[in-house]
């Protein structure tokens, strides 16, 4: 497997630095990395973005998540293995995935369910992570980008 071209956030000068200050100030909110980690996770699944689906497992994994929990993300809705405030976390992040596939794109049941589990800094955080890990999903999907090559 080959990519098409050098990722384009290493090609366009201050692009990289851009997106990894956005991931940094999200974090500063204070939100649990382990609800954007999985949340990353979730979003590149639906994307089918294997860069992103192997680092954010990865990730999880180095963090001391169990498999079970990695392993299910994907079925989050009929496992045990998440809390309130990630299930609220991860219906988010599905709705944000994919604003095309309903009229309603993120219904305000799960909207007001994220918020009732995060304060306005960390939802906002949680809000642009799901947008900047969609954004990741597509330069890498477009641009071919191999799992673990970087």
């Amino acid at each position: 497997m080959n990519a098409r071209m050098t990722n384009p956030a290493l090609v366009v000068p201050g692009a990289l630095q851009a997106l990894l200050a956005l991931g940094e100030a999200e974090k500063a909110t204070g939100i649990p990395e382990t609800v954007l980690e999985l949340v990353h996770l979730r979003a590149s699944q639906i994307n089918g973005c294997g860069v992103c689906v192997h680092m954010h497992a990865r990730a999880l994994r180095k963090a001391g998540e169990p498999d079970e929990r990695i392993d299910t993300v994907a079925g989050w809705r009929d496992a045990p293995f998440f809390t309130d405030e990630e299930r609220a976390a991860l219906a988010l992040a599905e709705a944000v995935t994919r604003l095309a596939d309903r009229s309603d794109p993120v219904p305000d049941e799960v909207f007001e369910e994220a918020a009732a589990h995060f304060d306005e800094p960390q939802l906002g955080a949680l809000i642009l992570s799901i947008a900047h890990v969609n954004l990741w999903n597509r330069v890498n999907a477009t641009t071919h980008q191999v799992a673990g090559a970087y």
